[in-house]
């Protein structure tokens, strides 16, 4: 995928760039795999604000995505590489051989008329979805489950790709993009490959507005607010913090702060991706 590049006609062109969407065969989802996107702009059943810096932006539609592949034993081809403004990888729509459509993430090098599979049976080429047991130590992949039966719910975003280490036992030691070393049962599925649109992270979105199209409002400084909305405000002038680290309007450490609390999967972690933070 190439970056396209604007001509700075315009103050918010000078610094802007784009997708040029050149992987991209299809304009239009596919009608029967799409649901409406209900806007809650940040807030919960009761009407309170639970996300900030959350509203406006374009009318989207979602894809109904098969992280899943439980479709086992069916060849498919892939009749169109799609947008999706939900997420930063492209979709791949497949067309299996009894006439049924799904949406998959589109790995890197998949393109039109190409044949994916998943089961046990299936060969190591991208798209195609295997159990981890399957699959060769060192091969790369993604959409990993780490549940049976649950679907993919690690490696998903544009890009992302974990490399499969070692086997030993009932699980398999996976490395995920984090650097995190994680023990993934062998049972559990994934998809050979990496995401595609590796060129995601080189996008820049040059002005404001772009920024309130994706429906992300604008963030204030907790040093320009004043000291009854934020810890950090008050003062005349521009003022340090003056405290040892920054926090959160409600007084939360924010740099450093443990926020992992899920003691149960400690075990599956061999190694973590930040070793000083503990994180």
């Amino acid at each position: 995928m190439a970056v396209k590049i604007y001509k700075p006609m315009t103050p918010g062109q000078r610094s802007k760039t784009g997708y040029a969407f050149e992987e991209v065969t299809k304009d239009y989802p596919e009608r029967s795999l799409i649901v409406i996107r209900k806007q809650h702009s940040g807030r919960n059943v009761y009407g309170r604000v639970t996300v900030r810096h959350r509203g406006g932006g374009n009318r989207r539609f979602i894809r109904m995505v098969d992280f899943k592949r439980d479709k086992r034993g069916v060849p498919a081809r892939v009749t169109a590489i799609e947008y999706d403004p939900n997420r930063t990888a492209r979709l791949a729509l497949l067309t299996y051989r009894d006439g049924e459509k799904r949406y998959i993430l589109a790995p890197l090098g998949l393109k039109v008329g190409d044949t994916v599979m998943a089961g046990q049976g299936a060969e190591i080429r991208p798209g195609n979805s295997l159990p981890i047991a399957n699959i060769p130590v060192g091969t790369t992949v993604h959409n990993i489950e780490l549940k049976e039966g649950r679907g993919g719910q690690m490696v998903r975003s544009a890009g992302g790709s974990a490399q499969l280490l070692a086997k030993e036992g009932d699980y398999a030691q996976v490395r995920l993009p984090s650097g995190e070393v994680r023990l993934v049962r062998q049972v559990c599925y994934a998809t050979i490959g990496q995401v595609g649109n590796v060129e995601h992270s080189n996008i820049k979105l040059g002005k404001a507005g772009r920024k309130r199209h994706m429906g992300i409002r604008p963030t204030v400084r907790g040093t320009a607010m004043s000291p009854r909305d934020h810890p950090h405000g008050g003062g005349e002038g521009r003022q340090p913090i003056g405290m040892p680290g920054p926090k959160n309007p409600w007084g939360k450490p924010t740099l450093g702060y443990k926020t992992r609390r899920n003691k149960q999967t400690d075990k599956y972690i061999v190694r973590r991706r930040n070793v000083t933070s503990g994180r």
